[in-house]
């Protein structure tokens, strides 16, 4: 099976202990099986499981590109459950770059899960998959400082967990809230939220990492109230898991630097600078540019302190540096505003200026975003009101206006049918006139086309019962003088007699070329062929070989084309009889991918290649190929005998199996 192959490949895939590039190929083996099955759900989630292997291996554009394909054949199958899917998944690429094009992803996923259809899919089958997306969204809002719709749509999301009974997510949910709740100044309530987190996480394998994150959260809640002491308490107990902290080195920086920070707070100099030297120095180790920005701030702040200004505008310079490179606005603000203080006073009060004018900057892009939202709702509100009133205010104007245009529109939807019903009947008189001029044309073709048949057969018969019987009569005379003479002259007459053979044989192949153009109805084609081939080659004392590919249905093909196929073949054999000497004769049918190839081999002396195009013959069998759009090849060497290979496309000529 197909699809056990493709397991075991995304098995290997998983394989950590294989190389990434073995486990790459891997992937790529299995999706081009994939690729070739039919187009339904249990392919879309195959190639969604594929993606999510090339996510874990990092290789972010393999899984964009696999999770675009799903998009498309879900679209493509209306499968609205892998369409949403798709949707999330495409938003976790750009979760982390354009947060625009993240949350337009999710919140489409999160419009056809509020939509499906609860008799058709059961709300707790997608509701973890709901989730998800609910809570990515609520994390791009709380990003984006819309606390109060971030904190509704994580409440949501809680719910939507809550009902697929998959806890998995809740403390991510939980750690949201208390991260709300803290700039929305709930501080008690911020500190129970991450304490909640920590108890969903308990019993999972992410239980120390989500008590250390929350212990970190805890402590900055307490920074934020000036509970300094509390903060020190809850950064120690963080630092307290030294083995989890040694394998996660951005955690274990990011507390040594809060914990600095707080001392410094509390103006408690112990381990000042020392905390923040040593979360530098991890921080420079693992490239951790958020933290060394943070950091550095935190270092000029502190030689600020104590007036070591020179010290303190070098390391509010490397801040400000790295956070212009990650549009760090937060700490870009804090940076110039440290230099504004530290440089001398013409520098200090450029950095003043750029200060004010980024806050100001800042401050009028959270404006115009909350604005934005309230003067909608404003707009709305007033549009109803005036509504209200203009209807009680005009409401018999109102009615006699729109009984008016009901009438008119009534009156042009009369008007409109009447003139769609005269194009209708001008369009199917067109069409019957059209129908009955080429039936006329036709029967006009079909009469001549029967006349130049029986003037053909009249022709045939006329030379073969005629003509071919007159010089039959002849020739039995000749020879009854020859048996009964002895003149001295029968050698003369012997030599005419095989004339006369020779004549009749000429007559009864025009008869046959000219019965030919048409075949009769009673003989299967393909015996007709055989019978000619059978004719020609004893009359002119050469053997052959003949076989047809029985896939091809002789029946199904146009009736010009078999009479086309019959004259190539009579003149290519007449080629051969008069020109190539040949002892043998080859003639194959074969019906390769639609299409018929007829080949004529002979073992005769050959032609020059430069003389293909002079020949009538040649010209003649070049010009019927190409009346059935074909290709013709006549391929020949001096003394090596010659090929005539013809290739025609044909349309159904095998019948299908249901």
């Amino acid at each position: 099976m197909k699809s056990d192959l493709v397991d075991s490949y995304i098995k290997k895939a998983k394989d950590k202990k294989m190389p990434i590039e073995e486990r790459k190929q891997n992937l790529e083996k299995a999706y081009t099986i994939y690729s070739t099955l039919e187009d339904n759900s249990f392919k879309i989630k195959k190639i969604q499981e594929i993606s999510i292997q090339y996510y874990n291996l990092k290789d972010y554009d393999s899984y964009k590109e696999m999770n675009e394909k799903a998009l498309k054949l879900s679209v493509l199958i209306g499968d609205s459950l892998n369409l949403a899917r798709s949707y999330f998944f495409v938003g976790l690429y750009y979760r982390s770059s354009k947060l625009d094009v993240a949350f337009k992803n999710f919140h489409e996923a999160d419009k056809i899960y509020s939509s499906l259809d609860h008799q058709k899919y059961k709300s707790k089958d997608y509701a973890f998959d709901h989730g998800k997306a609910l809570i990515d969204i609520a994390r791009i809002q709380q990003r984006t400082k819309d606390y109060n719709e971030s904190e509704a749509t994580t409440i949501k999301a809680i719910k939507k967990f809550e009902l697929s009974e998959n806890f998995q997510y809740l403390p991510l949910c939980y750690t949201n809230l208390g991260i709300l709740a803290k700039y929305l100044e709930r501080y008690q309530e911020s500190v129970e939220y991450h304490l909640k987190a920590i108890e969903y996480a308990k019993g999972t394998n992410k239980e120390v990492l989500q008590t250390v994150l929350s212990f970190n959260n805890i402590g900055t809640v307490y920074k934020s109230q000036q509970k300094y002491d509390k903060a020190k308490e809850y950064y120690h107990k963080g630092l307290s898991y030294i083995e989890f902290l040694n394998k996660n080195p951005k955690r274990h920086s990011l507390l040594l630097d809060n914990l600095g920070y707080v001392k410094f707070l509390s103006k408690d100099a112990e381990d000042i600078p020392d905390l923040f030297y040593k979360s530098l120095k991890i921080r420079d180790s693992i490239d951790d540019k958020f933290g060394i920005a943070t950091n550095t701030l935190h270092l000029a702040e502190y030689y600020q302190s104590i007036a070591e200004d020179s010290i303190a505008k070098m390391y509010a310079d490397q801040s400000r540096n790295i956070s212009l490179e990650l549009q760090n606005n937060e700490e870009l603000l804090k940076a110039y505003k440290v230099l504004s203080e530290v440089s001398d006073s013409k520098e200090g009060l450029n950095y003043a200026n750029t200060y004010i004018k980024l806050n100001d900057s800042l401050i009028k892009e959270e404006r115009l975003f909350r604005d934005k939202f309230a003067r909608i709702q404003f707009e709305t509100d007033e549009i109803v009101e005036e509504n209200q009133q203009i209807s009680r205010e005009n409401q018999i104007l109102i009615i006699a206006i729109l009984g008016l245009t009901a009438l008119f529109l009534l009156g042009y939807i009369i008007f409109r049918q009447q003139q769609s019903n005269k194009e209708l009947l001008f369009a199917q008189t067109q069409q019957e006139s059209n129908e009955e001029i080429y039936r006329l044309l036709l029967n006009q073709q079909i009469k001549l086309e029967e006349g130049r048949q029986l003037e053909q057969q009249r022709m045939s018969e006329e030379l073969h019962d005629g003509v071919l019987g007159r010089l039959f009569g002849v020739r039995l005379s000749l020879d009854g003088i020859n048996q009964r003479a002895n003149d001295g002259f029968t050698e003369t007459r012997n030599k005419y007699i095989d004339e006369l053979k020779a004549i009749e044989k000429e007559i009864r192949l025009i008869s046959h070329d000219l019965g030919a153009e048409t075949l009769p109805s009673d003989v299967a084609y393909i015996d007709a062929v055989e019978n000619l081939i059978k004719d020609l080659c004893e009359v002119h004392n050469i053997e052959f070989e003949f076989n047809n590919d029985e896939d091809i249905d002789w029946e199904g093909i146009d009736d010009q084309k078999k009479v086309n196929f019959f004259r190539i073949l009579q003149e290519s054999m007449q080629n051969i009889f008069k020109h190539a000497h040949a002892d043998h004769i080859k003639i194959n049918f074969e019906y390769v991918d639609s299409t018929i190839n007829l080949t004529i081999l002979d073992d005769g002396i050959g032609f020059k290649a430069n003389k293909v195009k002079k020949g009538i013959g040649l010209k003649n069998i070049t010009s019927r190929v190409s009346q059935m759009n074909g290709e013709v090849q006549f391929l020949s060497n001096e003394g090596s005998g010659t090929t005539v290979s013809v290739r025609v496309p044909i349309e159904a000529i095998v019948e299908e199996v249901y």
